[in-house]
């Protein structure tokens, strides 16, 4: 392999100018200083390229050449490639470029500099090709500012053995000051901006920026790549393919606030692209040599038909069930869309790897819990006592308690893979079909899942791992009068393919790959309201490749 010359950071400096883009300023640009207040940034790695991402924030308005490089070594006498690039306020300021001709499974170092500045330095890698051992994932989801602190980016940066970060989504919220979340907002001095709700691109805009300046989610950008793809909150609550649950026609346009909320994501995140024409199709995969295929899936913008909602099959003579039956059971009904299924379909009918993983927002697991608990018409442990009272005295039932217990359970939460029960049983029975193992990790609801994936014929056909929110609240902001850890433990005794549950702690997974199995391991961080917390080492779980093995085992 040949090196381009040395370069120091004097050398670099005065690249600029030898990459002719002093011509191209202005009389006074001497005189203008830069910053790069926002970090750096690195993500969508292939075998032979990477993303490289910054922002340039300059006094005055007006073109701003960026001159960036990315090196073998943390020293950058090694540099493998260089350019320039000219950002300016059409992009925000943002800078992306695309680096191809880099070696493949390397370590990688890379800088910016505008005007004589100097950015941070950020590590990033390559993907492998062919055998590989092993690859390690940090995953999260749900990061609300005014929540609470990220420590878990912060922990995640620490490690040094992670090949990846993955985000799947609600890397921001849409809210306003005093909206989800916001209580504690002000004490922490973590109150969003814009001090409105984010509708008009300049709010996206303003709303990135302000996360970005969140030095623990900088520390994890600059540490690793990172892999994303949204979920609702990026463009506003519950949003599906024509609309959403927090948008009204007094806020405008629904696509334009969409159109405004997907380009801001793209160009505040280190992401590629596609489709050009189409930057709202997200989803990619991702080749990790032999061991991993990741597919990064919209359930959201592409194809997601609208949500259902039990209050809308209630009438005069109480609940519809039948018509409920049809609904769910409508094969028209799509999460993904035909186009992006048939996609992930000839995804991993072409691949090899070892896992087959599903990088997505919403849970797939079959979560069915007792109808009157899902309704509201009992607590979580007045239900639990009933249960066992039926198991240990079942004569002392009084009727109205034995028609509590003879309800039936229903899904939780009709936003998630419940409430699309045919687009489920697609991808779990097209991954049966070509006998593919299966990892399906999912964010969403701000608390950690381990369940068994199953056909409707009880055909084990993979796992899903889901992890904790980074900040935003479980179920213990939901259920504030029970024990948190009898929730859990009620929740994995109640929902026959959950083996594992968390509902109460902040935090991330770590996904490690190998040929002999897929493993997850849950990091919590002991609190989100303060600057001083400690980690807590969650459990692992892990899953065997194999027809007859793609089941949960504790680690």
């Amino acid at each position: 392999m040949s090196f381009q010359k040395p370069i120091d950071r004097r050398d670099f400096i005065r690249g600029i100018g030898a990459l002719g883009v002093a011509a191209s300023l202005p009389a006074n640009a001497a005189a203008v200083p830069f910053a790069f207040l926002h970090g750096v940034a690195s993500g969508d790695p292939l075998a032979d390229r990477v993303i490289l991402w910054t922002r340039v924030t300059p006094i005055s308005a007006g073109a701003v050449p960026v001159l960036w490089e990315i090196a073998i070594d943390e020293d950058f006498r090694r540099v493998l490639r260089r350019g320039r690039v000219l950002t300016s306020g059409v992009r925000d300021y943002t800078v992306k470029v695309d680096v191809a001709g880099l070696p493949a499974n390397a370590q990688l170092f890379y800088r910016f500099s505008a005007g004589g500045t100097l950015s941070p330095v950020g590590r990033t890698r390559t993907l492998p090709v062919g055998a590989t051992d092993r690859v390690k994932l940090a995953v999260f989801s749900c990061s609300n500012y005014p929540a609470g602190y990220f420590h878990a980016y912060r922990e995640a940066a620490r490690l040094d053995d992670v090949f990846a970060s993955v985000h799947l989504g609600d890397y921001l919220y849409e809210y306003a000051r005093g909206g989800y979340a916001s209580g504690d907002a002000a004490a922490l001095s973590r109150e969003v901006d814009p001090p409105g709700e984010t509708i008009m691109l300049s709010d996206y805009r303003k709303r990135y920026a302000q996360y970005r300046t969140d030095p623990d989610l900088q520390a994890l950008h600059a540490r690793m790549p990172m892999i994303a793809v949204w979920d609702d909150h990026e463009i506003t609550n519950d949003t599906w393919k024509a609309g959403a649950e927090n948008h009204d026609p007094s806020e405008g346009d629904f696509f334009a606030r969409r159109a405004a909320a997907v380009q801001a994501y793209h160009e505040w995140m280190p992401t590629r692209v596609p489709d050009a024409a189409r930057p709202e199709r997200i989803y990619r995969s991702f080749q990790f040599g032999d061991l991993v295929s990741l597919h990064m899936l919209d359930t959201r913008v592409i194809g997601r038909d609208l949500q259902l909602e039990y209050a809308n099959f209630f009438g005069p003579t109480g609940f519809d069930a039948a018509g409920f039956a049809a609904a769910m059971g409508n094969p028209a009904r799509q999460l993904l869309g035909a186009e992006q299924t048939a996609w992930l379909q000839g995804q991993v009918a072409g691949s090899s790897a070892r896992w087959q993983m599903l990088g997505q927002q919403v849970l797939m697991g079959r979560m069915n819990v007792a109808a009157p608990l899902v309704l509201g018409q009992i607590s979580f442990s007045g239900y639990v006592a009933l249960v066992q009272k039926a198991a240990v005295d079942p004569t002392s039932l009084t009727s109205a308690e034995q028609a509590v217990l003879a309800q039936p359970a229903i899904p939780y939460n009709l936003d998630a893979w419940d409430g699309y029960v045919v687009a489920r049983e697609t991808v779990l029975g097209t991954m049966r079909a070509l006998n593919r193992n299966l990892v399906v990790l999912s964010g969403d609801t701000h608390n950690a899942w381990a369940n068994d994936l199953a056909d409707l014929g009880g055909n084990a056909v993979g796992v899903e791992f889901a992890t904790p929110g980074v900040s935003s609240p479980g179920l213990e902001a939901f259920f504030t009068t029970e024990n948190p850890i009898a929730v859990a433990s009620g929740l994995t005794q109640l929902i026959g393919p959950l083996k594992y549950a968390d509902t109460a702690r902040r935090g991330f997974m770590l996904v490690t790959a190998t040929h002999s199995e897929c493993a997850a391991q849950w990091i919590y961080v002991s609190t989100v309201k303060s600057m001083g917390y400690v980690r807590q080492d969650g459990p692992t779980w892990k899953t065997l490749p194999g027809a007859g093995n793609r089941r949960l085992i504790p680690a």
